[in-house]
């Protein structure tokens, strides 16, 4: 068995050999939490929460690591514009995110550290690199020297020389493509003391700080959005080089969530907030639509495209149902996976392939339902559980057995009674064959998009695609 993993860096799926033996250690640049998140957003943690799973699945001890900047320049210019303290817009945002990853499934990472916990860190790391010549000090800010590092931009495959050149008119930097680890104080900004004088960290620092306090010197996976590969990653693993760490040995990042083509994005007003979506589809079915395409792809975001995962998982669900009201009481997982399923997600987590193997897993169940083979139907829900836990998609998990509101589970209850009413008057009908009658019933309750189906202990009801 050998997990296989395409590295950024290496531009090629690598086997994937831990710095310890059983062990993985993965970092995950996650929320700026400027803004409540959409579904982007969440598409990030919940790739790397499958991957989390896998290796869990395969016998690694995880310790996952998910960062919270709480401070950069799109905080503070939100603070300005709505007049709060930057800490009460970058509080409220992060549990935000935090709902929006439980809502979706997530586990909760190992650790998830704040950048403005961390100043210690950085200023450390910041004298390091100065005193190696990779990074100066200029009017109150700190800047790191691209120059000095011959690996620069290594990750991107980009040259120096033809990198454009920002912040052409800023005083003390040696080179426009020199960034700044340490910005001076502005007035009306937040700020930390440090040997530099007072002003708060960079973007890119925040993170190489923070991987190097919780995953020492060297570990195994840096993970991210593509959108992070440059200037983030870059510049992230030049000054933890410089530095004297040996970083990250794998780079995975994912794909987007688009619309029109364009990335989902707050700043082109193209965004679907995740509190949003919550409210129009079943989180489970979320997850699925944003789980099930493999994590480097992208994906188009489209209500068409909601729709079919959710009669795809409709399919996946009703089985998993009618088998449990057939075997009596909950089927538990199997042990191990199907071979198949195993080899496609030990393949760079190929996620539609093993998805594949599910709905196949599916479809040989309900053949044995339908030919009455109990043992068959169990065997193969059992299987289907397995699978379907490793990808957080179980629906008899205990996240989504009990994931309702009190609100909810009160307000199904209520439906319940009124559907069994009118199903039991579908059964009077039934029972002196008023045929007429009781199709009629159950017309109406498929229009209501309740699907009704006759089981051995009676009909039962479910809610059907949208």
């Amino acid at each position: 068995m050998t997990i296989r993993l395409y590295d950024t860096s290496a531009r090629q799926i690598r086997d994937f050999s831990p710095l310890h033996e059983g062990c993985v250690s993965i970092y995950l640049c996650g929320a700026t939490v400027q803004a409540a998140p959409h579904i982007g957003h969440i598409r990030s943690g919940l790739n790397f929460d499958i991957m989390r799973r896998w290796f869990d699945y395969r016998g690694y001890d995880v310790t996952f690591v998910r960062n919270v900047t709480d401070i950069d320049d799109k905080i503070i210019k939100k603070s300005a514009e709505q007049g709060r303290p930057w800490w009460s817009i970058g509080y409220e945002n992060e549990r935000a995110f935090n709902s929006g990853y439980d809502a979706l499934g997530c586990l909760p990472p190992t650790y998830e550290p704040r950048a403005t916990g961390h100043i210690t860190e950085m200023v450390e790391m910041m004298r390091g690199l100065i005193e190696r010549g990779h990074a100066y000090e200029a009017d109150g800010s700190v800047y790191f020297d691209v120059r000095s590092w011959p690996g620069y931009l290594e990750l991107s495959n980009q040259d120096i020389d033809d990198l454009r050149q920002p912040d052409e008119g800023v005083a003390g930097k040696r080179d426009p493509r020199d960034f700044a680890m340490w910005k001076a104080v502005k007035p009306g900004e937040p700020a930390w003391e440090t040997p530099f004088g007072r002003g708060r960290p960079g973007w890119h620092l925040e993170c190489s700080a923070m991987a190097h306090k919780y995953l020492g010197r060297e570990f195994d996976i840096h993970g991210g959005g593509i959108d992070l590969i440059f200037p983030h990653h870059e510049n992230e693993i030049a000054q933890a080089k410089a530095f004297g760490d040996a970083f990250a040995r794998y780079w995975v990042h994912n794909g987007w969530v688009t619309m029109s083509g364009e990335k989902m994005s707050k700043s082109l007003g193209n965004s679907v907030l995740v509190s949003e979506m919550v409210k129009q589809w079943r989180p489970i079915v979320l997850r699925y639509y944003l789980g099930t395409p493999h994590y480097r792809s992208m994906i188009e975001y489209s209500e068409e495209a909601l729709r079919e995962a959710e009669s795809a998982f409709a399919r996946i669900e009703g089985f998993v149902q009618r088998v449990v009201e057939k075997a009596g009481g909950v089927v538990e997982p199997a042990a191990e996976v199907p071979p198949a399923f195993a080899d496609a997600m030990d393949d760079d987590l190929g996620v539609p392939q093993a998805l594949a193997i599910v709905h196949t897993t599916v479809r040989q169940g309900n053949s044995a339902l339908a030919a009455d083979d109990k043992e068959a139907a169990v065997a193969r829900l059992a299987e289907v559980r397995a699978m379907l836990g490793v990808l957080g998609l179980d629906p008899l998990d205990p996240h989504w057995a009990g994931g309702e509101s009190d609100r909810g589970e009160d307000l199904h209850g209520v439906v319940d009674t009124l559907v069994r009413m009118v199903l039991d008057q579908r059964e009077a009908a039934r029972g002196r064959k008023d045929w007429g009658t009781a199709d009629a019933i159950r017309d109406q309750l498929n229009q209501s998009g309740l699907v009704i189906e006759d089981g051995p202990t009676g009909p039962r009801w479910t809610l059907g695609p949208r």
